[in-house]
């Protein structure tokens, strides 16, 4: 009874009928599907389809939701074992009853039963070809594929090989029980997820279809290629290779991370597999360092030495290139398993722009769902904010990224004197203005063809400081709107660009104006060869900065709003949350810019900001008279960690002793005081599940910055703990929560 059981079980198969282009044929042209709208299955489909697995309909759908049939299945899983090549030899043969030569299929249910032993037919000999596939048959099967067997799994089906499929990952990202449909959807992620699997006996299933290279950052996979134009996958490191079959990818790949499939002779691309660990976020960076990063929330991320980069169009290292990195530059970080930073691309899509679209309307979006490639559900970003089509101007530029299903707008413009170009003027691949050399995307070309060194151009440039197009520098038209922090000699200038680059120049400056430019923030342009010329930015919105309301006056601040501090040799960027007095007077603020939507998005503080908070656990003394009641001031000190502790104050404060509260100490002369006393929010039971890494945690949907330094403190052993211990002692804490920051943690 049991082998019966078992050979129904195992009489599992499907492959993709009435198709438009068959699996494995082919394909010249870029295919997008109209009805894919889940980003996780499109990038499966698109790696599947490159391998040959799977495909389409003839009217440009996939149909992610239909049923599968058992024939079906078994077309795809032979494709997915690299036996097309081997068809041949079973084309006559007969296995079972009902699936005779001349039905479709024949050839790779006969392949799989009797040439790769994955399958088995019914007790009556028949396979029933026509039938719907189960989850649990299909997840039977890709287990046979990577080498388990009976005795490996156990004799209770579905569920003892459902269970041993999620165990190893197979079933990731696929609902629904074992006796359930299989869908098309669904045998995309599942084959996905066989190619990124390891064999029961060991090595990666995908080493078994031919050459790996795992680690691999995907920047462009419609890069030029040999065969032509789109036909290659481009990795960070610069290497370009060939697609296999004369296919063209969609971009769904692009900006990802993971292992490239080579033919066994390594000459061709014959698909890439992103990882399936890990998360990416895009951020808008504050401060770069050489140990961590912050972004413009506040919240840090811990940095490597050889951290890898892809920077204006070449793979580097964090030790590299964080010196080079500004304020208000949009990031992409690649998180492992743990919340750490594994890669970075500089620029908000996670891959370099291959074509881009210029808005030429307000408000309009027009060509937008072409770049997704008719992918549904993206996102739209402004800037690296949110943005909706009410957003848009007239000369920004919009971009796609497969990485976040978004369309990522920017409004960067350089204007300056037309130096050089590669290769020639009417057909420009590279142009040098303000002595950077920029790419010319390719939908560039027509516009930026209409200039010649020698004039004055505006260029507009993608989020990656691609060149999208061009307009004229005089008239009316786009202006550039360039700006960065000036180092300046008498005789030359560098200037590092918001925006994420550096160009540099001549100038012809007076001692004054050296000092007056020097480390201070500027708007840059040029009108002749070689030459920069400098304006530092001034005034613009004024009022006082509230921190706690995010106004500056009547304005609102950008989310990504970008503060500066003078601090006496330069600007040095700093986040919100330092601001611990949380106003700043209209006097104190030398420049403040706002963007397209009116919102504060740089601000310029003129001297060093004012003294913050310790925050710590109240040991708190009250005196008393005779006859019990409270007379006089309260003797206060604040304990912050093991050994330390702030001087004991007279206060007319009233705390509880142990109370989490932050202090000011204004000194006065010789003296000193409690110059204010807060109390932070309480965020009680939050578990350790919402932590991205050591430096920031999420709570309802809000998340907050954790400085390295934050006190910890286990109300159980009454002692002092590193934050390492805090987490390994209990699976939740209490935060105390202070402008965003979380100031105090209590455990136990």
């Amino acid at each position: 009874m049991k082998r019966r059981i078992m050979t129904f079980l195992l009489a599992v198969c499907m492959a993709v009928s009435l198709l438009a282009v068959p699996a494995g044929a082919a394909n010249t042209a870029a295919v997008t599907f109209s009805d894919v709208g889940d980003k996780s299955t499109a990038v499966a489909v698109e790696s599947l389809r490159l391998l040959g697995v799977l495909d389409g309909y003839g009217d440009g759908t996939f149909r992610p939701g239909t049923v599968l049939t058992r024939a079906q299945f078994c077309k795809m899983a032979v494709y997915a074992m690299n036996g097309s090549n081997e068809l041949g030899r079973y084309r006559t043969v007969t296995v079972f009853s009902d699936v005779k030569p001349s039905y479709w299929a024949a050839p790779y249910i006969n392949m799989a039963a009797k040439g790769k032993n994955i399958i088995s037919g019914y007790a009556d000999g028949k396979f029933h070809p026509d039938r719907t596939v189960t989850v649990g048959q299909a997840v039977t099967i890709l287990l046979r594929m990577l080498g388990y067997k009976d005795e490996d799994v156990g004799g209770v089906w579905p569920d003892s090989y459902m269970a041993e499929a999620a165990l190893i990952g197979l079933t990731d990202g696929v609902s629904g029980t074992g006796n359930e449909g299989l869908t098309r959807g669904q045998a995309a992620k599942l084959f996905l997820n066989l190619l990124r699997a390891d064999q029961k006996e060991g090595g990666s299933y995908l080493a078994t279809l031919g050459e790996t290279r795992t680690g691999q950052m995907l920047v462009s996979s419609t890069a030029d290629g040999p065969r032509g134009a789109g036909t290659a996958l481009q990795m960070a490191s610069g290497a370009v290779y060939s697609l296999a079959d004369g296919k063209v990818s969609n971009g769904m790949l692009n900006g990802t991370k993971g292992t490239l499939l080579l033919s066994k002779n390594g000459n061709e691309a014959l698909t890439f597999v992103p990882d399936s660990v890990g998360s990416s976020k895009v951020v808008v960076l504050s401060t770069a360092k050489a140990t961590e990063l912050t972004d413009t929330t506040g919240t840090k991320y811990v940095m490597d030495n050889d951290t890898g980069v892809y920077y204006n169009g070449k793979e580097s290292v964090w030790s590299e290139v964080y010196s080079w990195l500004n304020a208000g530059t949009s990031l992409t970080l690649y998180l492992d398993a743990g919340g750490g930073v594994d890669y970075v691309f500089v620029g908000g899509g996670g891959t370099t722009s291959n074509e881009a679209v210029i808005i030429y309307e307000k408000g309009s979006t027009s060509g937008f769902s072409s770049l997704a490639g008719g992918t549904s559900g993206y996102a739209i970003y402004k800037n690296g904010l949110p943005a909706t089509a009410g957003d848009m101007r007239k000369y920004d530029v919009a971009t796609y990224s497969s990485t976040t299903n978004s369309i990522r707008v920017c409004d960067t413009r350089i204007t300056g004197y037309y130096e050089e170009c590669y290769p020639n003027p009417k057909e420009p691949t590279k142009i040098t203005v303000l002595g950077y050399e920029f790419n010319v995307l390719p939908t560039a070309m027509q516009t930026v063809s209409q200039f010649k060194p020698g004039d004055q151009i505006t260029l507009l440039l993608t989020e990656d400081n691609q060149v999208a197009g061009a307009v004229a520098a005089s008239g009316n038209t786009a202006t550039g709107n360039a700006i960065g922090i000036a180092e300046v000699s008498s005789g030359s200038a560098t200037v590092d660009l918001l925006c994420g680059i550096q160009v540099k120049g001549s100038v012809s400056l007076s001692a004054s104006d050296v000092e007056r430019l020097n480390g201070q923030l500027v708007r840059v342009s040029s009108s002749r060869k070689g030459g920069l010329s400098l304006t530092r930015l001034t005034g613009g919105v004024s009022g006082e900065l509230n921190v706690a309301e995010r106004k500056l006056g009547s304005r609102n601040l950008a989310d990504n709003v970008v503060v500066f501090q003078n601090d006496g040799s330069g600007l040095t960027a700093i986040s919100l949350s330092q601001i611990a007095d949380g106003s700043v007077p209209a006097s104190q603020i030398t420049y403040a810019g706002t963007d397209w939507a009116g919102r504060v998005k740089v601000i310029v503080l003129n001297s060093a900001i004012g003294g913050g908070y310790i925050f710590g656990r109240a040991n708190y003394t009250a005196n008393y008279d005779e006859e019990g009641n409270r007379e006089g001031n309260a003797q206060l000190s604040v304990e912050y960690g093991a050994g330390k502790s702030t001087p004991t104050f007279e206060t007319g404060y009233v705390v509880r002793n142990g109370d989490i509260v932050g202090i000011t100490i204004v000194t006065s002369g010789n003296t000193q005081r409690i110059g204010s006393l807060v109390y932070p929010d309480e965020l009680r039971n939050v578990p350790n599940t919402a932590w991205s890494g050591k430096g920031a945690v999420t709570v309802n949907g809000r998340t907050y910055t954790v400085p390295a330094s934050v006190p910890c403190y286990n109300t159980q052993t009454k002692s002092w703990v590193t934050l390492t211990e805090a987490r390994a002692y209990a699976d939740s804490a209490t935060l105390y929560v202070y402008q965003g920051v979380v100031r105090f943690l209590e455990v136990g």
